[in-house]
């Protein structure tokens, strides 16, 4: 219990540095909260006209949620105990989208998923991410290939641990978590009003 505590509470301190806002500060960037969609993460980076600093945001998002996984991985001491593993998936992504250290402003939580999908299973991940590319090099819009990409992953799992297994769990959970936060985008998308990747806003 103490350990499944300890995996959780680290996965989300380091899930809440926001790499976005980092990345801009850096760089000399607005702030991605205050233009565009409000929304921490590397497509709003990439509306500032800085390719760079978008894929420096992506990196840095999904590289915490791989890190938040691995480390716990580390931390369990007995082997298979994956509880721990899955309560840190979940919490890193919890950690992005509600984070700590920016007042809870974050982000919808794609690339941080993306890579917490890596570190839980590399197939699982490889397979979210093929998704989301077809997804996406179809349709041209980000948020229905997140929204796909995250239910294919879901079923992936339940197919591969079976919905018994703990890490089936923390992928539904992170599922429902990425569409919860895509609300406003799927209402959009309902109305034919959602923007496309490379055109403009609305």
């Amino acid at each position: 219990m103490l350990t499944t505590i300890a995996a959780a509470l680290g996965a989300y301190l380091i899930g809440s540095i926001s790499f976005a806002v980092i990345v801009s500060r850096a760089m000399g960037l607005p702030d991605p909260r205050t233009f565009g969609s409000g929304n921490p993460g590397a497509t709003n980076v990439l509306r500032s006209g800085r390719k760079t600093a978008a894929v420096l945001t992506l990196l840095g998002d999904g590289g915490k949620g791989w890190l938040a996984v691995c480390l716990a991985q580390h931390l369990v001491p007995v082997p298979n105990a994956v509880t721990p593993i899955g309560a840190a998936a979940v919490a890193a992504v919890v950690g992005h989208m509600y984070p700590l250290f920016f007042r809870f402003r974050g982000g919808k939580g794609v690339a941080t998923a993306l890579g917490v999908l890596i570190g839980l299973d590399r197939w699982l991940g490889l397979v979210a991410l093929a998704v989301w590319l077809v997804t996406a090099g179809t349709f041209r819009i980000s948020s229905l290939a997140s929204i796909v990409a995250v239910l294919a992953a879901t079923a992936w799992c339940a197919y591969w641990y079976r919905p018994d297994h703990p890490y089936f769990w923390s992928v539904l959970t992170i599922a429902l978590l990425v569409i919860w936060r895509h609300r406003g985008n799927i209402q959009k998308l309902l109305a034919g009003t959602e923007s496309r990747i490379g055109g403009k806003r609305t």
